[in-house]
């Protein structure tokens, strides 16, 4: 055989071929131009273990090189100037190194993120710490100083007044690792409810909800209003946003897996708040679980539970099977009693609060979930954030989609009436003294106008591989941003050599003509999440044959997504060894088949399984077993050590001294996980 068409069935280079081929035994010459066939056959046999032999050592040698360039790093003090929040592209571009190296090193560090994705300061320098490189913090500008000293004056100053402050609910906020429960321990909460205990009842994805609890010491109810922070890892902003809003905190923490990473980020989050909180030790029905070791590893980072002599309680549940849920409830009514002092309002003051989701509603525009801390906000009022009018209040929805006149401390509630959506995060105050209805509103409405329901087209390839792949192209639009980041974000999880998805294209709002243009340019499905395709765009979709599906629950496109990938994979081939027969007599020859006998040397022979026909080391043929005979006597095996013969099905011819190997195959469907 030709070295080139070897190398071309192997897909591989000639010359790293003939390069190659010493080091694992074959004597080629690095000048051959022709290989010997049994040779060649032999190298095809063995190709796919020396290939990952060769994969393994290059990845021990690039993994070595890059110890060795950290190390340099470190050595020679290379420091690099981080802002408060960078993107991860931006973060690879500061440390000049390839983004694909800077999104494995997250992914070490258990953050999924991609290349749009912001880091905050803290996680950033962690990262390039890891790199070999000295992270400093950016200098502030004087402005934005003055404008985050505005944002958190303007809380204080609206909580100033102490004379007429009552009670209000506690807003609970649960931190924590994104595959500890964190979604499904609010859904439990949130069934448990003792006023209305109907499941799935939320309507409105606006970030916040409340539930009726019990009071254990008195048997009256009392609301609890819980945050839904985004859960994504690399948005550890948000979450300490969220902790900043919030009078108390859940920290998740899985039997199963323990503390993590972003466990220790929650913690540093939590402290750096002031809040009380309590620990929620979930999945304790799981096999692995380990609570006393869960306990262990919070003691050593300072958070000691109450049975060990510390402050934190800490409640071991089950979100899952249901279990202790009441118990954590009562826990949290508890830890708001003790510090009830700091968890009271003014409700006959003007309304303050703050913006907790934001987003564009093709329909109703700028909508945005305020979760008022302080005053009462009522329909009509003018919406005043960060000293402008942003409209006023035209409709007010609670957390089930109800219509309200007003809400009180406490109570998230969506509004309808924005000329310009607020940021996530942004201080609404009625009260303040707005200076003027800027002339930035018209500007910052210009930008929004179809800004938040454009399409970003993903067209990055992370890693050269990703051209072998087979792969679903999907176009997703959401209704709110928190969760098109939750798909995109539980899509990256998946990884596989062989299939995967690509995104390639994503935005808010419903489906547009222009969306299902891209999706047939990029051979693609397009998914609307809670949204709708305009009629023109289902004019579209049904012409140019583009398919699109309609979801309201994310683990339903996951588990389409998984199924289809599924399908895409070849079966994987099990082969079971079972023994070696050397051949010692040729009984019969006919067309098609051959009887043959000797003794088996190790194993068993057993009837239907496969042969190896093995010549001078080297594989001629296969076939299969129709019949073993033992003495005269037709049996199912020959157990090793014993004389037998076999007829074989082959269109190879068997000859003295050939070795059989005998195997069995079976086909097994493949399946996808979820890292």
């Amino acid at each position: 055989m030709n070295v080139t068409e070897l190398a071309r069935t192997l897909r591989t280079n000639a010359k790293e071929l003939l390069e190659i081929l010493p080091q694992y035994g074959f004597d080629v010459g690095l000048k051959a131009v022709k290989i010997d066939d049994k040779v060649a056959q032999k190298i095809t046999r063995q190709w796919k273990y020396i290939k990952k032999n060769l994969d393994d050592r290059r990845r021990q040698e690039a993994e070595l090189k890059k110890q060795k360039e950290k190390e340099l790093r470190r050595q020679m003090g290379q420091k690099i100037t981080l802002p408060n929040l960078i993107t991860v592209r931006d973060f690879a571009e500061k440390m000049n190194l390839p983004l694909v190296q800077v999104i494995m090193e997250l992914m070490k560090n258990g953050i999924l993120a991609n290349q749009n994705q912001s880091l905050d300061f803290e996680t950033a320098s962690i990262i390039a710490n890891e790199l070999g490189f000295t992270a400093e913090r950016e200098a502030v500008s004087k402005e934005d100083v003055k404008k985050e000293q505005k944002r958190e004056q303007a809380l204080e100053v609206a909580f100033s007044d102490k004379e007429h402050k009552h009670p209000r609910s506690p807003v609970i906020v649960v931190m924590g690792h994104v595959d500890h429960g964190k979604t499904k321990l609010l859904d439990t909460i949130r069934e448990t409810n003792v006023i209305d205990t109907e499941s799935g009842g939320i309507t409105q994805h606006i970030g916040a909800y409340q539930t009726i609890w019990k009071d254990p010491k008195n048997g009256s109810t009392r609301a609890l209003t819980f945050i839904d922070t985004p859960g994504h890892e690399a948005f550890s902003v948000m979450r300490s946003r969220g902790a900043k809003v919030a009078d108390i905190a859940i920290m998740l923490v899985a039997a199963d897996d323990g503390v993590k990473p972003q466990t220790e980020e929650v913690i540093s989050i939590i402290k750096a708040a002031k809040l009380p909180f309590v620990v929620a030790i979930n999945k304790i029905d799981k096999e692995g679980a380990d609570v006393a070791r869960v306990k262990s590893d919070l003691s050593a980072r300072g958070i000691i539970c109450e049975e060990w002599g510390g402050d934190v309680p800490m409640v071991e549940v089950s979100a899952k099977q249901k279990l202790n849920i009441d118990k954590l409830l009562d826990v949290i009514l508890l830890v708001a009693d003790m510090n009830a002092d700091k968890i009271m309002a003014d409700p006959e003051a003007p309304a303050v609060g703050t913006i907790i989701e934001s987003h564009v509603d093709k329909g109703m525009g700028p909508v945005a979930t305020v979760l008022v801390q302080s005053g009462t906000l009522r329909r009509g009022e003018p919406l005043v954030v960060n000293g402008e009018i942003y409209g006023k209040v035209r409709v007010m929805k609670d957390y089930r989609g109800r219509t309200i006149e007003s809400a009180p401390p406490s109570t998230p509630a969506q509004i309808v009436g924005f000329k310009v959506a607020p940021e996530v995060g942004d201080i609404l105050d009625v009260g303040r003294a707005a200076t003027s209805e800027d002339i930035n509103i018209k500007e910052k409405k210009l930008k929004q106008t179809g800004a938040e329901r454009h399409t970003i087209i993903t067209t990055t390839k992370e890693n050269e591989d990703e051209e072998d792949k087979k792969t679903i192209n999907l176009l997703i639009k959401a209704d709110v941003l928190g969760s098109l980041e939750a798909i995109v974000g539980s899509l990256e999880k998946i990884k596989h050599d062989e299939v995967g998805v690509r995104i390639i294209g994503k935005g808010l709002g419903n489906i547009t003509e222009d969306d299902v243009k891209k999706a047939e340019a990029g051979h693609g499905i397009v998914i609307g999440f809670h949204v709708n395709a305009t009629p023109v765009a289902e004019q579209f979709l049904r012409e140019r044959g583009v398919e699109f599906r309609k979801y309201d629950i994310i683990y339903d496109l996951l588990n389409w997504v998984k199924a289809d990938l599924e399908k895409m994979l070849e079966s994987e081939k099990i082969v079971t060894e079972l023994g070696r027969l050397k051949v010692m007599g040729i009984f019969r020859t006919e067309k098609g088949s051959m009887t043959v006998g000797g003794r088996v040397e190790a194993g068993k022979l057993k009837r239907d399984a496969f042969v190896r026909i093995m010549h001078d080391g080297v594989n001629i043929g296969v076939g299969k077993v129709v019949s073993c005979q033992s003495g005269k006597q037709d049996v199912k095996e020959i157990p090793e050590g014993s004389e037998g013969g076999l007829r074989v099905e082959t269109k190879v011819k068997i000859m003295m001294d050939d070795v059989l190997e005998i195997y069995t195959e079976e086909s097994k469907a493949r399946k996808i996980v979820f890292l």
